[in-house]
């Protein structure tokens, strides 16, 4: 059976209430987003051989139901040996699609949520353990593979080095994304986002720290950027002109001598050239030499100076936990989405208690019209709800 839902009104329809910013609608090309909250794309680390399974579908399934109005899927490799650990999501040949496809069919009959997926590919990050059972790098003697990287420069000083990846590989690469993007595109994911940030492959060939090639592809800032690019205009190529493409990128290293604001200004600039859909600022993860001061929202900063030098569509992420803070995030113009994560595996109804706070309205499927309490009875847009 398929589920009716309630149509969502605008929080402005409430006589006397203000609108709320977080619940304003947000158009990426043909995907209208009914607000700006999105479910930030969480690895797993439980995949079977790339393919998802009955935990992704709990996962999935419930968090497609958290309010936001779009869920993205983790980090997805577009070649086996792009994945960060053995248990990693992957997208790069038939049955790893097909694992996917119940899945989606399940979030549609039962949400309203858009969905988006991040394709990515490890590089040197590759190859390593759970973080449960420590992260560290797996041998190829001991179960592992051998990971690539645009120079053999290695992640830690006691790892062996990846391989420097040839024009072959290069290649290679371009064509696995193109593919999982088309994957996607036939599962009916509704948008992709790019990972070029957390010191995996695209993040690898934007900073100096992890990129020391002497050719077209490293060296200068255009060098290290034209791989980052050269996969965008890839993917953007197979979607549909009406579905975005994003990217997530670090903002900077922090480390010194490594990538920073400046040179993301200078990418996210390129980007928004060619058309890039959103920009997804996050920070660090090419080297363990990095020195973060974390608090919260201590990356919006770092959003906010992209989103006012290149007037991209920016979404805003680490440590946003707070309703009140989210709301100010996009009311003060820092940020246009906010994406969560730990706070919404804390809260998997974060939105809906957002929504509540703010005066706004979310969908929800008919078995949970009963849910929200008597003073937020209006939440899910509908004030009754017959019964025998």
């Amino acid at each position: 059976m398929v589920a009716v839902y309630v149509t969502v009104k605008p929080a402005s329809t409430i006589p006397g209430q203000l609108m709320s910013a977080l619940f304003t609608p947000i158009q990426l090309r043909g995907l209208t987003l009914a607000n700006r909250v999105m479910v930030a794309p969480m690895c797993q680390y439980s995949a079977d051989d790339g393919e998802a399974n009955d935990w992704h579908f709990t996962h999935i399934n419930s968090l497609a139901l958290s309010g936001a109005a779009m869920f993205c899927i983790e980090a997805t490799g577009v070649e086996a040996i792009g994945r960060i650990t053995p248990g990693c999501l992957g997208l790069w040949n038939d049955a790893t699609e097909a694992a996917l496809k119940p899945i989606l069919a399940s979030v549609r009959k039962r949400s309203k949520t858009a969905v988006a997926i991040q394709l990515a590919h490890a590089g040197r990050k590759a190859s390593s353990s759970r973080p449960w059972d420590g992260g560290q790098l797996i041998p190829p003697a001991q179960g592992g593979w051998q990971p690539v990287g645009p120079s053999a420069v290695q992640q830690k000083d006691d790892e062996a080095p990846p391989l420097a990846l040839d024009e072959t590989g290069l290649a290679r690469i371009r064509d696995a994304f193109v593919a999982s993007a088309q994957r996607a595109m036939r599962l009916g994911i509704d948008a992709v986002e790019l990972h070029g940030a957390h010191g995996y492959l695209l993040h690898q060939f934007l900073s100096p720290i992890s990129n020391r090639r002497t050719d077209q592809y490293g060296g200068s800032l255009q060098n290290r950027m034209r791989f980052p690019l050269e996969i965008y205009d890839a993917v953007r190529a197979v979607v549909p002109a009406d579905k975005p493409v994003g990217m997530k990128v670090s903002a900077t290293d922090w480390v010194e001598g490594g990538w920073d604001l400046p040179q993301a200004i200078e990418l996210a600039t390129e980007l928004k050239k060619r058309g890039l859909d959103w920009i997804d600022v996050s920070s660090g993860g090419v080297s363990p030499k990095q020195k973060i001061t974390l608090g919260p929202g201590y990356q919006v900063p770092m959003a906010e100076a992209i989103k006012k030098a290149t007037g991209l569509t920016t979404i805003a992420v680490g440590l946003i936990t707070d309703v009140r803070q989210a709301e100010d995030i996009i009311a003060s113009g820092k940020a246009d989405m906010v994406a969560l994560a730990r706070g919404m595996l804390y809260d998997p109804r974060w939105g809906w208690h957002a929504a509540a706070a703010l005066g706004g309205h979310v969908a929800a499927p008919p078995p949970y019209w009963r849910a929200p309490p008597h003073e937020h009875k209006d939440l899910f847009g509908t004030t009754s709800f017959g019964a025998r």
